[in-house]
């Protein structure tokens, strides 16, 4: 079976301090959820028309289960804790088997 994976980057933060009741609650959700953390991380080379902010990938034993992850309660409660003036490029992509 294919694993899913979420990937985001976030090509403006205005404030990285202010992330850090998102991260509070994310973390957990996405562990409750199967996912695992693959990449967090500031340092980032970049091509064309790459962004070098923050990026993250996380991945989860299927696409189904990334989807789930994302839709959790718990995951939820972390969105509503992202802090205003933030930007992010979110998306939940299929693996290759």
């Amino acid at each position: 079976m294919a694993k899913g994976y979420w990937v985001s980057v976030y090509p403006a933060i205005s404030d990285p301090e202010a992330l850090t009741a998102y991260d509070k609650l994310a973390g957990p959700a996405v562990q409750a959820g199967g996912g695992r953390l693959l990449s967090r991380g500031d340092r980032v080379v970049a091509h064309e028309a790459g962004i070098t902010q923050r990026a993250v990938l996380i991945e989860f034993d299927s696409l189904e289960q990334a989807v789930a992850a994302y839709e959790s309660e718990a995951y939820q409660k972390a969105l509503v804790a992202l802090p205003d003036g933030y930007e992010r490029d979110f998306r939940i992509i299929e693996g290759i088997d």
